[in-house]
């Protein structure tokens, strides 16, 4: 009997731990579906899923690479955009817009058929950008003159500029005539409001730091700011502090999907995280997902429950301090999904 027994409970425990193991890798059923390749040399920053075109935007060195989100396929190509960092879209007028770092400038392109139609003078090193749907504002964050440029897109014109006091990372919109910015280098979050065009308030994020990657649940009325190993959930009413949770090291991007309720942080270390939001403000962190070593930004397509990670092969460096070089060849876009 005990030597039975003990087959038994020792059958079990590992039944259970390669449960354990396979929720581990696989959060929430969410796997690593495809990779999609891009041949193009550079570097990159952020990427974006177009409004409802089946088509990802990929920043890569000085170029946009516009893929078919489906098959990975290349569609198309935004050229010179030195130095671009984001992609925006207005989808009502059918435009699209690039944050180019080296310029200084924005360039507005055409949705359907790639065209550049003009090109727009920005702050310093325009960074994060995204189109604002209360203002119907194109709005930079310029990383090196500390401020936000906003662009009205009917006259492809900077109507003001916002100083934010410290360096803006990412900003999200409440869609009520607020937006809140990540400022990297003091902690916290810049609360702007758009009718009077200047910060109101300044909600620290301490203990944590380095915040990079903003998301918003417009429904519960929370921001998710990936700092430093841990994902800071904020009321976005107030300030206060609601979670704090582990995650990945090297988060540079935040995700969420309202519909699944999911908030997904990329890790430059090679993880997923993903965290399950519950009622009453609830979160629970469901596990990180291993993608790949410098996959630090991020997109997620709402309607197909889709995430889009870009990443690199990454050469080995002799000291710890250096920053790994891209092996050529192998950038791409690693593609999650529940299925």
């Amino acid at each position: 009997m005990k030597p039975r027994a003990l087959i038994t409970c020792l059958s079990i425990n590992i039944f259970l731990l390669g449960n354990l193991l396979s929720n581990a890798q696989n959060p929430d059923g969410f796997r690593v579906t495809a990779n999609f390749s891009i041949a193009s040399p550079g570097g990159w920053d952020y990427i974006a899923a177009g409004p409802g075109n089946n088509r990802i935007y990929v920043s890569h060195g000085g170029q946009v690479n516009i893929l078919d989100e489906t098959t990975g396929d290349s569609v198309g190509v935004i050229p010179n955009t030195t130095g671009v960092h984001g992609i925006a879209f207005n989808a009502s007028t059918g435009k699209g817009y690039t944050s180019n770092g080296r310029l200084n400038t924005v360039t507005v392109f055409d949705l359907k058929t790639n065209e550049i139609l003009a090109q727009i003078p920005a702050g310093q090193n325009p960074d994060a950008i995204f189109f604002e749907p209360f203002s119907k504002l194109i709005i930079t964050c310029n990383g090196r003159s500390n401020d936000l440029s906003l662009i009205d897109p009917a006259r492809n014109k900077v109507v003001a500029t916002i100083p934010v006091g410290g360096k803006p990372e990412t900003a999200v919109s409440d869609g009520a005539g607020r937006i809140f910015v990540n400022i990297e280098d003091k902690n916290e979050i810049a609360v702007i409001d758009l009718a009077g065009r200047n910060v109101v308030s300044r909600w620290s994020l301490a203990p944590a730091e380095g915040p990079t990657g903003l998301a918003i649940d417009l429904q519960s009325k929370c921001l998710f700011a990936g700092c430093d190993k841990t994902l800071v959930v904020m009321d976005a009413t107030n300030g206060k502090i609601v979670a704090t949770l582990p995650i990945g090291n090297g988060c540079d991007g935040v995700g969420f999907d309202p519909q699944l309720k999911d908030v997904f942080a990329s890790c430059g270390e090679g993880v997923l995280s993903i965290i399950k939001e519950g009622p009453g403000k609830t979160f629970t962190v469901l596990g990180n997902l291993p993608t790949k070593r410098s996959a630090r930004t991020i997109a997620v397509d709402e309607n197909l429950h889709k995430v889009f990670l870009p990443a690199a092969d990454l050469e080995k460096t002799a000291a710890a301090h250096e920053r790994p070089k891209m092996i050529p060849g192998t950038f791409g876009v690693v593609v999650v999904s529940q299925k």
